[in-house]
């Protein structure tokens, strides 16, 4: 046993090694957003926002988009479904300004996930040359569009990721969204989406910008219809298909607050945590062996009587601990401190990944906002 660990953490080391200098190099090429000067006039941009059941948070959202410094905007907000009084907030927020257009769905076409129908009737509706892709719980601050749409106009590129400040009030859930973060930029390497060789791509609910030209030519959301992560999804299909696309951090310009406790946490990711792993059994499987070898074992064997053991295990924690300092600074406004409790994040993700996935084949697919997909459905539309 004491072999197997010791070859286990050599090699978990060299991985951490990687990892580090694969972000440290990423994150040059991440540039902060807040720096970027402002779009004064130009095209219309057209904001799409998809929402079901979002009553308190949709008033909050769009007043914060239209005190914008760049004008020249429409917004269609497109009511999904709603049980609540979403629709009826959007028609009073339509009767404050001229620029803003409500689309209100009744069904569900067969084959498309709400969220995803939701935003391609939307665009059916925009005049824009830009398509805005966000959510009903986002919070802008005025130069937010003016800087983004500089950017992508100076960078000549198809499509614009922003991450924003994942706002976190309660200590677990800020961790567990610290950790989070953390896996997701490690794993997806999320900067790659600024190398202009690299057919890795990403996308973030809260603003994906995007060319309508480009948009059409990939094939709108009808390309992605039955994908749980469609942002992330989008930001990957149109790179890998050749589009220019980049990414940036929006942490003093955007802001949302992702969840608010980590119930709501575990809840939510019921809904695209199988997906995110292919809806594959061994992909699970993998992803619990790699997360709890990686960021709870050690914590564990530091305690060993075997010397070398012992000494490989710090060499991971401080490896790994490096790197999630510098991805917590660069992507978060958190605190780096957090990962003084990383082990036990780490097994409340590890909780979260089985919940998740053994929910998933318990219903026969996921609900989402009050809608059932089986998952039948969801892998033939893989």
């Amino acid at each position: 046993m004491d072999i197997f660990l010791i070859v286990l953490f050599t090699l978990g080391i060299l991985v951490w090694l990687v990892f580090l200098l694969d972000a440290l190099i990423g994150l040059r090429h991440l540039d902060a957003l807040e720096k970027e000067p402002e779009l004064e006039t130009g095209p219309l941009l057209s904001v799409i926002v998809a929402a079901r059941n979002e009553e308190n948070q949709i008033n909050a959202s769009v007043h914060s988009q239209l005190k914008q410094t760049y004008r020249h905007v429409e917004w269609i907000l497109v009511n999904d479904r709603s049980t609540d009084d979403t629709g009826k907030k959007m028609d009073e927020l339509q009767g404050e300004d001229q620029r803003i257009k409500v689309l209100h769905i009744d069904e569900l076409p067969e084959g498309w996930l709400g969220k995803n129908h939701a935003l391609y009737k939307g665009t059916l509706q925009a005049l824009g040359k830009w398509l805005l892709f966000t959510d009903a719980d986002v919070r802008f601050e005025e130069e937010a569009f003016a800087k983004a749409l500089h950017y992508f106009e100076r960078h000549e590129i198809d499509l614009l990721t922003a991450a924003p400040n994942l706002n976190a009030n309660r200590f677990w859930l800020k961790s567990f969204v610290a950790f989070f973060l953390f896996g997701f930029s490690y794993f997806k390497r999320p900067w790659m989406a600024n190398n202009p060789k690299s057919k890795i791509g990403t996308g973030i609910g809260a603003f994906n910008l995007v060319s309508k030209e480009a948009y059409e030519s990939f094939g709108t959301h009808e390309k992605i219809k039955m994908r749980p992560d469609d942002d992330l999804q989008l930001g990957m299909k149109m790179k890998k298909a050749g589009y220019r696309q980049r990414i940036v951090t929006a942490l003093q310009l955007i802001e949302l607050e992702w969840y608010g406790s980590l119930k709501e946490a575990f809840v939510g990711l019921e809904k695209n945590t199988f997906a995110g792993l292919n809806y594959r059994i061994s992909m699970v499987l993998f992803s619990i062996f790699g997360v709890f070898v990686t960021n709870v074992l050690p914590f564990l064997t530091i305690f060993s009587a075997n010397k070398t053991i012992v000494l490989l295990s710090i060499g991971n924690i401080v490896t790994s601990g490096i790197l999630y300092v510098v991805i917590i600074k660069r992507m978060t406004l958190f605190s780096p401190a957090l990962f003084l409790v990383l082990p036990i994040t780490a097994l409340l993700f590890i909780y979260s990944i089985i919940r998740a996935s053994y929910l998933t084949f318990k219903r026969g697919g996921i609900v989402w906002r009050g809608t059932k997909y089986s998952l039948r459905e969801l892998r033939e539309k893989e």
